[in-house]
Protein backbone atom coordinates (compact mmCIF):
# COMPACT_ATOMS: atom_id res chain seq x y z
CA UNK A 1 0.00 0.00 0.00
CA UNK A 2 1.38 3.45 -0.85
CA UNK A 3 1.74 5.96 1.96
CA UNK A 4 -0.52 8.97 2.51
CA UNK A 5 -0.75 11.24 -0.50
CA UNK A 6 1.20 14.48 -0.08
CA UNK A 7 0.24 17.86 -1.45
CA UNK A 8 3.56 19.69 -1.81
CA UNK A 9 3.42 23.48 -1.92
CA UNK A 10 5.78 25.71 -3.79
CA UNK A 11 8.17 27.09 -1.14
CA UNK A 12 7.49 30.74 -1.90
CA UNK A 13 3.72 30.15 -1.68
CA UNK A 14 4.02 28.26 1.59
CA UNK A 15 5.75 31.30 3.10
CA UNK A 16 2.69 33.53 2.60
CA UNK A 17 0.37 33.77 5.59
CA UNK A 18 -3.23 34.89 5.94
CA UNK A 19 -3.85 38.58 5.30
CA UNK A 20 -3.33 40.32 8.63
CA UNK A 21 -6.48 42.41 8.29
CA UNK A 22 -8.67 39.38 7.67
CA UNK A 23 -6.89 37.40 10.38
CA UNK A 24 -7.55 40.05 13.04
CA UNK A 25 -11.18 40.25 11.96
CA UNK A 26 -11.58 36.50 12.35
CA UNK A 27 -9.82 36.57 15.75
CA UNK A 28 -12.18 39.30 16.93
CA UNK A 29 -15.20 37.32 15.74
CA UNK A 30 -13.96 34.28 17.67
CA UNK A 31 -13.61 36.33 20.86
CA UNK A 32 -17.10 37.75 20.38
CA UNK A 33 -18.50 34.23 19.97
CA UNK A 34 -16.85 33.39 23.29
CA UNK A 35 -18.78 36.21 24.92
CA UNK A 36 -15.99 38.81 24.98
CA UNK A 37 -16.60 42.48 24.27
CA UNK A 38 -14.23 43.50 21.47
CA UNK A 39 -13.46 47.01 20.21
CA UNK A 40 -12.53 46.44 16.57
CA UNK A 41 -9.77 48.89 15.73
CA UNK A 42 -8.01 46.26 13.63
CA UNK A 43 -10.18 45.81 10.54
CA UNK A 44 -10.69 48.74 8.17
CA UNK A 45 -14.11 48.35 6.60
CA UNK A 46 -16.22 51.38 5.69
CA UNK A 47 -18.97 51.86 8.30
CA UNK A 48 -21.27 53.66 5.87
CA UNK A 49 -24.15 52.08 3.96
CA UNK A 50 -24.04 51.80 0.18
CA UNK A 51 -25.95 54.79 -1.27
CA UNK A 52 -29.62 54.00 -1.90
CA UNK A 53 -29.50 54.83 -5.63
CA UNK A 54 -26.65 52.36 -6.14
CA UNK A 55 -28.55 49.63 -4.28
CA UNK A 56 -31.66 50.30 -6.35
CA UNK A 57 -29.68 49.87 -9.57
CA UNK A 58 -28.26 46.62 -8.29
CA UNK A 59 -31.75 45.41 -7.46
CA UNK A 60 -33.06 46.46 -10.89
CA UNK A 61 -30.31 44.46 -12.63
CA UNK A 62 -30.37 41.38 -10.42
CA UNK A 63 -31.69 39.40 -13.39
CA UNK A 64 -28.60 40.13 -15.51
CA UNK A 65 -26.74 36.84 -15.84
CA UNK A 66 -24.78 37.03 -19.09
CA UNK A 67 -21.01 37.13 -19.10
CA UNK A 68 -19.87 40.71 -19.62
CA UNK A 69 -16.73 41.75 -21.54
CA UNK A 70 -13.52 40.85 -19.73
CA UNK A 71 -12.40 44.48 -19.54
CA UNK A 72 -15.74 45.51 -18.12
CA UNK A 73 -19.19 46.74 -19.10
CA UNK A 74 -18.64 49.47 -21.73
CA UNK A 75 -20.98 51.89 -19.94
CA UNK A 76 -19.05 51.35 -16.72
CA UNK A 77 -15.67 51.91 -18.35
CA UNK A 78 -17.00 55.15 -19.78
CA UNK A 79 -18.48 56.26 -16.45
CA UNK A 80 -15.31 55.39 -14.51
CA UNK A 81 -13.12 57.22 -17.02
CA UNK A 82 -15.30 60.32 -16.78
CA UNK A 83 -15.30 60.17 -12.97
CA UNK A 84 -11.51 59.88 -12.76
CA UNK A 85 -11.04 62.63 -15.32
CA UNK A 86 -13.30 65.02 -13.42
CA UNK A 87 -12.12 64.29 -9.89
CA UNK A 88 -8.38 64.11 -10.68
CA UNK A 89 -8.30 66.81 -13.36
CA UNK A 90 -6.70 64.41 -15.85
CA UNK A 91 -7.69 62.98 -19.22
CA UNK A 92 -8.81 59.34 -19.11
CA UNK A 93 -10.73 57.55 -21.86
CA UNK A 94 -12.87 54.42 -21.57
CA UNK A 95 -10.32 52.31 -23.46
CA UNK A 96 -7.78 52.98 -20.69
CA UNK A 97 -10.01 51.36 -18.03
CA UNK A 98 -10.04 47.78 -16.75
CA UNK A 99 -12.68 46.56 -14.28
CA UNK A 100 -11.79 43.86 -11.76
CA UNK A 101 -13.11 42.16 -8.61
CA UNK A 102 -11.60 44.71 -6.25
CA UNK A 103 -8.49 46.86 -6.59
CA UNK A 104 -6.61 44.24 -4.57
CA UNK A 105 -6.97 41.72 -7.41
CA UNK A 106 -5.97 44.32 -9.98
CA UNK A 107 -2.82 45.23 -8.03
CA UNK A 108 -1.99 41.53 -7.77
CA UNK A 109 -2.37 41.04 -11.53
CA UNK A 110 -0.19 44.09 -12.12
CA UNK A 111 2.49 42.46 -10.00
CA UNK A 112 2.08 39.28 -12.06
CA UNK A 113 2.64 41.25 -15.26
CA UNK A 114 5.29 43.77 -14.29
CA UNK A 115 8.96 42.82 -14.22
CA UNK A 116 11.45 44.29 -11.79
CA UNK A 117 11.77 45.25 -8.15
CA UNK A 118 8.75 46.35 -6.13
CA UNK A 119 9.55 49.48 -4.11
CA UNK A 120 7.40 50.06 -1.04
CA UNK A 121 7.42 52.97 1.43
CA UNK A 122 7.29 51.97 5.08
CA UNK A 123 4.56 51.71 6.29
CA UNK A 124 2.48 50.28 3.43
CA UNK A 125 -0.72 48.26 3.24
CA UNK A 126 -0.42 44.66 4.36
CA UNK A 127 -1.03 42.90 1.03
CA UNK A 128 1.46 44.60 -1.29
CA UNK A 129 4.56 42.76 -0.04
CA UNK A 130 2.95 39.28 0.21
CA UNK A 131 1.73 39.70 -3.35
CA UNK A 132 5.31 40.34 -4.43
CA UNK A 133 6.30 37.01 -2.85
CA UNK A 134 3.45 35.26 -4.66
CA UNK A 135 4.47 36.77 -7.99
CA UNK A 136 8.21 36.26 -7.57
CA UNK A 137 9.17 39.94 -7.53
CA UNK A 138 11.90 41.25 -5.26
CA UNK A 139 10.55 43.75 -2.71
CA UNK A 140 12.60 46.63 -1.36
CA UNK A 141 11.27 48.66 1.52
CA UNK A 142 11.99 52.40 1.62
CA UNK A 143 12.21 53.58 5.19
CA UNK A 144 9.99 56.57 6.00
CA UNK A 145 9.84 58.37 9.33
CA UNK A 146 7.21 59.96 11.57
CA UNK A 147 9.22 63.20 11.36
CA UNK A 148 8.23 63.27 7.66
CA UNK A 149 4.67 62.23 8.59
CA UNK A 150 5.47 58.75 7.20
CA UNK A 151 5.65 60.28 3.70
CA UNK A 152 7.94 59.05 0.97
CA UNK A 153 10.37 61.85 0.19
CA UNK A 154 11.95 62.47 -3.22
CA UNK A 155 15.44 61.97 -1.75
CA UNK A 156 14.50 58.64 -0.19
CA UNK A 157 12.98 57.46 -3.46
CA UNK A 158 15.99 58.61 -5.47
CA UNK A 159 18.42 56.76 -3.21
CA UNK A 160 16.33 53.58 -3.02
CA UNK A 161 15.75 52.98 -6.73
CA UNK A 162 18.87 51.25 -7.98
CA UNK A 163 17.24 48.74 -10.35
CA UNK A 164 14.29 48.84 -12.77
CA UNK A 165 10.90 48.24 -11.23
CA UNK A 166 7.72 49.78 -9.94
CA UNK A 167 6.49 51.69 -6.91
CA UNK A 168 3.16 51.31 -5.13
CA UNK A 169 2.15 54.65 -3.67
CA UNK A 170 -1.02 54.78 -1.58
CA UNK A 171 -2.70 58.06 -0.59
CA UNK A 172 -4.53 58.90 1.60
CA UNK A 173 -2.40 56.29 3.25
CA UNK A 174 -3.30 53.01 4.85
CA UNK A 175 -2.13 52.74 7.67
CA UNK A 176 -1.10 56.30 8.60
CA UNK A 177 -3.90 58.45 7.16
CA UNK A 178 -1.34 60.88 5.72
CA UNK A 179 -1.94 62.74 2.45
CA UNK A 180 0.42 64.26 -0.09
CA UNK A 181 0.19 67.83 -1.32
CA UNK A 182 0.25 68.59 -5.03
CA UNK A 183 3.78 69.92 -4.63
CA UNK A 184 4.93 66.71 -2.94
CA UNK A 185 3.40 64.54 -5.66
CA UNK A 186 4.99 66.71 -8.34
CA UNK A 187 8.42 66.28 -6.71
CA UNK A 188 7.96 62.49 -6.48
CA UNK A 189 6.85 62.44 -10.11
CA UNK A 190 10.08 64.13 -11.16
CA UNK A 191 12.14 61.39 -9.50
CA UNK A 192 9.96 58.61 -10.91
CA UNK A 193 10.35 60.07 -14.40
CA UNK A 194 14.12 60.36 -14.02
CA UNK A 195 14.34 56.76 -12.78
CA UNK A 196 11.90 55.49 -15.43
CA UNK A 197 9.87 54.02 -12.59
CA UNK A 198 6.34 52.71 -13.11
CA UNK A 199 4.02 53.86 -10.33
CA UNK A 200 0.85 52.11 -9.19
CA UNK A 201 -1.09 54.91 -7.50
CA UNK A 202 -3.45 53.18 -5.09
CA UNK A 203 -6.12 55.87 -4.71
CA UNK A 204 -8.78 53.72 -3.06
CA UNK A 205 -9.20 56.37 -0.29
CA UNK A 206 -8.80 59.45 -2.49
CA UNK A 207 -12.47 60.45 -2.34
CA UNK A 208 -12.27 60.41 1.48
CA UNK A 209 -9.64 63.12 1.80
CA UNK A 210 -11.01 65.33 4.57
CA UNK A 211 -10.39 68.66 2.83
CA UNK A 212 -12.34 67.49 -0.22
CA UNK A 213 -9.32 67.90 -2.49
CA UNK A 214 -8.37 65.02 -4.77
CA UNK A 215 -4.70 64.89 -5.68
CA UNK A 216 -3.24 62.33 -8.09
CA UNK A 217 0.30 61.53 -9.14
CA UNK A 218 -1.15 60.94 -12.61
CA UNK A 219 -1.60 64.69 -12.98
CA UNK A 220 2.20 65.08 -12.90
CA UNK A 221 3.37 61.74 -14.28
CA UNK A 222 0.64 60.62 -16.68
CA UNK A 223 2.92 58.50 -18.83
CA UNK A 224 4.05 56.29 -15.95
CA UNK A 225 1.14 56.17 -13.47
CA UNK A 226 -1.47 53.42 -13.20
CA UNK A 227 -4.38 54.46 -10.96
CA UNK A 228 -6.22 51.80 -8.99
CA UNK A 229 -9.43 52.52 -7.13
CA UNK A 230 -12.86 51.05 -6.51
CA UNK A 231 -16.11 51.18 -4.55
CA UNK A 232 -15.03 49.68 -1.24
CA UNK A 233 -14.12 52.84 0.68
CA UNK A 234 -15.95 55.92 -0.62
CA UNK A 235 -19.07 53.96 -1.62
CA UNK A 236 -19.20 51.69 1.44
CA UNK A 237 -19.18 48.57 -0.74
CA UNK A 238 -16.16 46.57 0.43
CA UNK A 239 -17.87 43.20 0.17
CA UNK A 240 -19.14 43.90 -3.32
CA UNK A 241 -15.61 43.62 -4.74
CA UNK A 242 -15.37 45.99 -7.66
CA UNK A 243 -12.13 47.69 -8.62
CA UNK A 244 -11.00 50.01 -11.39
CA UNK A 245 -7.59 50.43 -12.98
CA UNK A 246 -6.75 53.34 -15.30
CA UNK A 247 -3.69 52.84 -17.51
CA UNK A 248 -1.48 55.41 -19.24
CA UNK A 249 -2.27 55.97 -22.90
CA UNK A 250 0.96 54.24 -23.99
CA UNK A 251 0.43 51.22 -21.70
CA UNK A 252 -2.13 49.52 -23.95
CA UNK A 253 0.02 46.39 -24.22
CA UNK A 254 0.04 46.04 -20.43
CA UNK A 255 -3.73 46.56 -20.29
CA UNK A 256 -4.25 43.90 -22.95
CA UNK A 257 -2.07 41.43 -21.05
CA UNK A 258 -3.97 42.17 -17.86
CA UNK A 259 -7.20 41.44 -19.72
CA UNK A 260 -5.77 38.13 -20.93
CA UNK A 261 -4.92 37.15 -17.36
CA UNK A 262 -8.38 38.24 -16.27
CA UNK A 263 -9.91 36.02 -18.95
CA UNK A 264 -8.00 33.06 -17.56
CA UNK A 265 -8.80 33.78 -13.90
CA UNK A 266 -11.89 35.74 -12.83
CA UNK A 267 -13.41 36.05 -16.37
CA UNK A 268 -15.40 39.19 -15.54
CA UNK A 269 -16.89 40.98 -12.56
CA UNK A 270 -20.47 39.90 -11.89
CA UNK A 271 -23.00 41.62 -14.14
CA UNK A 272 -25.51 43.14 -11.67
CA UNK A 273 -22.69 44.79 -9.73
CA UNK A 274 -21.21 46.38 -12.82
CA UNK A 275 -24.55 47.94 -13.71
CA UNK A 276 -24.83 49.26 -10.15
CA UNK A 277 -21.32 50.72 -10.41
CA UNK A 278 -22.41 52.81 -13.42
CA UNK A 279 -24.75 54.62 -11.04
CA UNK A 280 -22.01 54.98 -8.43
CA UNK A 281 -19.71 56.64 -10.94
CA UNK A 282 -22.44 58.90 -12.33
CA UNK A 283 -21.40 61.49 -9.71
CA UNK A 284 -24.87 62.90 -9.03
CA UNK A 285 -25.59 65.62 -6.47
CA UNK A 286 -26.86 62.99 -4.00
CA UNK A 287 -23.66 60.96 -4.28
CA UNK A 288 -21.51 64.06 -3.89
CA UNK A 289 -23.49 64.95 -0.76
CA UNK A 290 -23.02 61.38 0.54
CA UNK A 291 -19.25 61.73 0.16
CA UNK A 292 -19.25 65.17 1.79
CA UNK A 293 -21.11 63.89 4.84
CA UNK A 294 -18.84 60.82 5.00
CA UNK A 295 -15.78 63.08 5.07
CA UNK A 296 -17.34 65.27 7.76
CA UNK A 297 -17.96 62.27 9.99
CA UNK A 298 -14.53 60.72 9.48
CA UNK A 299 -12.69 64.01 9.87
CA UNK A 300 -14.42 64.74 13.17
CA UNK A 301 -13.67 61.28 14.55
CA UNK A 302 -10.07 61.47 13.31
CA UNK A 303 -9.47 64.70 15.27
CA UNK A 304 -10.91 63.13 18.41
CA UNK A 305 -8.82 59.95 18.04
CA UNK A 306 -5.65 61.95 17.45
CA UNK A 307 -6.34 64.13 20.49
CA UNK A 308 -6.95 61.16 22.79
CA UNK A 309 -3.82 59.34 21.66
CA UNK A 310 -1.50 62.31 21.99
CA UNK A 311 -2.97 63.16 25.40
CA UNK A 312 -1.72 59.84 26.74
CA UNK A 313 1.79 60.25 25.35
CA UNK A 314 1.41 58.35 22.10
CA UNK A 315 3.08 59.68 18.98
CA UNK A 316 0.57 60.10 16.15
CA UNK A 317 0.39 62.25 13.04
CA UNK A 318 -3.02 63.76 12.25
CA UNK A 319 -4.93 61.85 9.58
CA UNK A 320 -5.74 63.78 6.41
CA UNK A 321 -8.09 61.22 4.91
CA UNK A 322 -9.46 57.68 5.11
CA UNK A 323 -10.15 56.07 8.47
CA UNK A 324 -6.80 55.14 10.00
CA UNK A 325 -4.10 56.50 12.26
CA UNK A 326 -0.73 54.92 13.01
CA UNK A 327 0.13 55.44 16.69
CA UNK A 328 3.73 55.08 17.85
CA UNK A 329 4.15 53.81 21.41
CA UNK A 330 7.95 54.20 21.47
CA UNK A 331 7.63 56.79 24.24
CA UNK A 332 6.32 53.99 26.48
CA UNK A 333 8.97 51.47 25.42
CA UNK A 334 10.70 51.27 28.80
CA UNK A 335 7.48 50.65 30.73
CA UNK A 336 6.31 48.10 28.18
CA UNK A 337 9.67 46.34 28.30
CA UNK A 338 9.22 45.79 32.04
CA UNK A 339 5.93 44.07 31.18
CA UNK A 340 7.69 41.78 28.71
CA UNK A 341 6.45 43.63 25.62
CA UNK A 342 9.35 44.09 23.20
CA UNK A 343 7.63 44.09 19.81
CA UNK A 344 4.56 45.57 18.17
CA UNK A 345 3.19 42.05 17.67
CA UNK A 346 3.44 41.31 21.39
CA UNK A 347 1.92 44.69 22.20
CA UNK A 348 -1.15 44.11 20.03
CA UNK A 349 -1.65 40.53 21.15
CA UNK A 350 -1.44 41.40 24.86
CA UNK A 351 -3.66 44.45 24.39
CA UNK A 352 -6.34 42.34 22.70
CA UNK A 353 -6.24 39.53 25.23
CA UNK A 354 -6.25 41.82 28.29
CA UNK A 355 -8.64 44.57 27.17
CA UNK A 356 -10.52 43.34 24.10
CA UNK A 357 -9.13 46.25 22.05
CA UNK A 358 -7.84 45.12 18.64
CA UNK A 359 -5.02 46.92 16.81
CA UNK A 360 -2.86 45.71 13.91
CA UNK A 361 0.91 45.63 14.63
CA UNK A 362 3.29 47.79 12.63
CA UNK A 363 5.25 44.73 11.50
CA UNK A 364 2.57 43.79 8.97
CA UNK A 365 3.02 47.22 7.38
CA UNK A 366 6.77 46.77 6.99
CA UNK A 367 8.01 48.31 10.24
CA UNK A 368 10.72 46.53 12.28
CA UNK A 369 9.28 44.49 15.18
CA UNK A 370 11.00 46.57 17.84
CA UNK A 371 9.39 49.78 16.55
CA UNK A 372 6.24 49.92 18.64
CA UNK A 373 3.76 51.06 16.02
CA UNK A 374 0.25 49.85 15.23
CA UNK A 375 -2.69 50.74 13.03
CA UNK A 376 -5.95 51.93 14.51
CA UNK A 377 -9.02 51.87 12.25
CA UNK A 378 -11.70 54.20 13.66
CA UNK A 379 -14.70 52.59 11.98
CA UNK A 380 -16.37 50.78 14.89
CA UNK A 381 -19.55 52.89 14.88
CA UNK A 382 -22.97 53.03 13.22
CA UNK A 383 -22.21 54.80 9.96
CA UNK A 384 -25.81 55.02 8.81
CA UNK A 385 -26.93 56.97 11.88
CA UNK A 386 -23.82 59.16 11.78
CA UNK A 387 -24.53 60.15 8.17
CA UNK A 388 -28.03 61.26 9.14
CA UNK A 389 -26.55 63.59 11.76
CA UNK A 390 -23.14 64.69 10.46
CA UNK A 391 -21.08 66.98 12.72
CA UNK A 392 -20.20 70.54 11.81
CA UNK A 393 -17.07 72.50 12.69
CA UNK A 394 -18.60 73.64 15.98
CA UNK A 395 -19.77 70.21 17.10
CA UNK A 396 -18.43 69.40 20.55
CA UNK A 397 -17.44 66.07 22.04
CA UNK A 398 -21.04 65.11 22.79
CA UNK A 399 -21.45 64.11 19.13
CA UNK A 400 -18.55 61.67 19.52
CA UNK A 401 -19.96 60.24 22.74
CA UNK A 402 -23.38 59.76 21.16
CA UNK A 403 -22.36 58.32 17.80
CA UNK A 404 -19.09 56.50 18.54
CA UNK A 405 -19.33 55.08 22.07
CA UNK A 406 -17.16 52.06 21.29
CA UNK A 407 -14.38 54.28 19.96
CA UNK A 408 -14.54 56.36 23.15
CA UNK A 409 -14.47 53.22 25.29
CA UNK A 410 -11.72 51.59 23.26
CA UNK A 411 -9.41 54.58 23.44
CA UNK A 412 -10.00 54.91 27.19
CA UNK A 413 -9.17 51.24 27.70
CA UNK A 414 -6.05 51.52 25.58
CA UNK A 415 -4.73 54.61 27.35
CA UNK A 416 -5.41 53.07 30.78
CA UNK A 417 -3.69 49.82 29.75
CA UNK A 418 -0.70 51.71 28.35
CA UNK A 419 -0.23 53.62 31.62
CA UNK A 420 -0.13 50.48 33.79
CA UNK A 421 3.14 49.73 35.56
Amino acid sequence: MPGPLSFPLKPHIASVGTSATLEINERCQALIRDGRKVIRFGFGQSPFPVPAAVIETLRAHAHEKAYLPVKGLPELRTAAAAFLSKTRQIDVEADQILIGPGSKELIYLLQVCLQGTLYLPTPSWVSYAPQSVMTGNACRWIRCSPEDHWKLTPDALDQAVTAPGFLILNYPNNPSGMVYTDQELEALAAVAREKQLIVIADEIYNMLRFDGQVTSLAAYYPEGTIITSGLSKWCGAGGWRLGVAAFPRDASELLEQMAILASETFTAVNAPLQFAAVTAYADTHDLADYRTRSRQVLSHIARYVHGQLTSCGVGCIPAGGGFYVFPDMSGHAETLRHRGILTSDALCMQLLEETGVAFLPGTVFGCPPEVLTARLAFVDFDGEHALLDPPDMDTDESWIEHHTPDIVTGLAKFCTWLAED
